[in-house]
């Protein structure tokens, strides 16, 4: 029974470990990323560690065609795909109009455009084949705005409403869609989002590969939402909300200032 999982952002970080993961189950895989020499790295340490079959595409995602490039590699290649795990992303540390905005624009289009493209391909070839899993990694920046990342936490805001309805409307069909949410893990994300000394690098309590196994047993279990953190879950969910939005606005705005 067919069992590959195709997994954008998967040279480094929580994508690399979402792969792991995945092939530690003994499941196949389709690795995307730009970085080819990183994918080639990846794919010959999971066929040798798991005996998994492993295929690596270098793809920019987020350029003009680039999903669609990446959907026809894998059609062409003859490769069915039963779990979609939307990782691909970044962030990045600023003021709106004082950061470049091709930046700005770059980001909405990894980070929204192509996970909606990707979504509704493969979403849709998942319903034909009567089911299949969908994992959309999103953030605990989804619950409220981000002064100093207005763009960032905006995207993951769109990640956490779409997967949602995504989720109604392909459970009937057997298609189940999880939004992840995790607070900062310290990645090569951190580090192309320009955080530095902010404090909220301070706060990081998980690793990559926890947070890429809360997630993938979420996506196995069908739950919606999967917050990394049950005291994070009940803040975000139970305060967050009761407090005003000013103030929430200067709180993310402290722990995004860098102190140095």
């Amino acid at each position: 029974m067919s069992n590959t999982a195709l997994i954008t952002g998967a040279s480094s970080g929580i994508g690399a470990e979402l792969a792991r993961y995945h092939a530690s189950k003994g499941g196949d895989l389709i690795l995307t990323a730009r970085r080819a020499d990183r994918l080639a790295d990846l794919k010959a340490e999971l066929e040798r560690d798991h005996g998994i079959t492993a295929h690596a595409i270098a793809q920019d995602i987020g350029a003009v065609d680039g999903a669609a490039a990446l959907a026809a590699q894998i059609e062409g290649a003859g490769l069915r795909v039963d779990i979609l795990i939307n990782n691909a992303g970044f962030g990045g540390l600023g003021n709106h109009i004082e950061r470049p905005l091709t930046d700005e624009m770059a980001m909405i289009d990894l980070n929204v455009k192509t996970l909606t493209e990707l979504t509704h391909v493969f979403g849709a070839k998942m319903a034909a084949q009567g089911g299949g899993k969908i994992l959309n990694v999103g953030s605990v920046a989804a619950f409220m705005p981000g002064p100093k990342q207005a763009v960032y936490f905006a995207t993951k805001a769109y990640v956490q409403s779409f997967s949602q309805a995504i989720d109604h409307e392909l459970r009937p069909r057997g298609v189940t869609c999880t939004v992840l949410c995790p607070g900062y893990v310290e990645t090569e994300f951190g580090d192309r989002a320009d955080f530095g000394d902010a404090p909220m690098t301070k706060n990081s309590k998980l690793t990559a590969a926890q947070v890429a196994k809360i997630g993938y047993d979420a996506m196995q279990r069908g739950k919606l939402v999967a917050i990394t953190e049950f005291q994070m879950a009940v803040a975000l969910n139970w305060i967050l909300p009761f407090v005003p939005r000013r103030l929430v606005m200067g709180l993310v705005e402290k722990v995004q200032t860098k102190t140095g």
